[in-house]
């Protein structure tokens, strides 16, 4: 039995970039849907967590039809960078924060609703901007809302199959994640492998989920 690991480090790589990129467009929008009071809202944030329930594939088609060379993204960056971006690492990373965008910009808006209203008045009446309270008390009160976003981006970034596999294929050391691994090592009747790949997801997803739960207990024994 001879493990590769490269499909890790693709992985783990494809996964902090994902959950970076994220972060710091997700809470800007979880703020706007979560302070808001327009009906314009439920229509946008209906759209955005539509890869909730979409097919896997379904988005990974129209995604690589959008960054194809013949499509408006897809040429665009070409014509910029001179690489096409379907079949490549930036096409994943593209893809795979369609997909995950939900999972961040849920968790990030249960956390900041979560803060009481009494410390966004508080914040206000002592001078402070929006930007201010943000970082000075939604962030330091929406502890766990914060790192199920992270935790759950992450663990979804790392084990998405259809959408790297539609726009990314499988190719080694760029492309190819674990979870494509995997399939491969299925297709392949080498069970071996593809259960040791299986394993150490599963051990990394349960780490995961065990620190947000505990960090859940702890805060709700405060």
């Amino acid at each position: 039995m001879s493990l590769d690991f490269a499909p890790f480090l693709v992985s783990a790589r494809l996964a902090a970039w994902v959950t970076g990129i994220l972060l710091c467009l997700c809470f800007p929008l979880a703020w706007l849907f979560s302070r808001s009071r327009g009906r314009w809202a439920i229509w946008v944030e209906s759209l955005v967590c539509l890869p909730l329930v979409l097919s896997p594939t379904v988005l990974g088609f129209y995604l690589l039809v959008f960054i194809s060379p013949r499509g408006p993204l897809g040429s665009a960056f070409q014509s910029l960078f001179g690489s096409r971006l379907a079949f490549s690492f930036a096409g994943i990373v593209l893809g795979e924060c369609v997909s995950s965008l939900p999972f961040m910009l849920t968790a990030l808006k249960t956390g900041i609703a979560g803060v009481p209203e009494a410390l966004f008045e508080a914040s206000y009446s002592l001078g402070k901007g929006r930007l201010e309270t943000a970082f000075r008390v939604v962030l330091p009160n929406m502890r766990s809302g914060l790192f199920a976003g992270l935790v759950t981006t992450f663990a979804h970034a790392i084990g998405e199959f259809g959408i790297v596999l539609m726009i990314g294929g499988s190719i080694p050391g760029v492309t190819k994640t674990v979870s494509i691994a995997v399939y491969e090592r299925v297709e392949a009747l080498d069970f071996a492998n593809a259960q040791v790949y299986s394993i150490i997801l599963v051990v990394a997803s349960y780490v995961g989920i065990f620190m947000l739960n505990n960090l859940k207990r702890r805060e709700g024994r405060r």
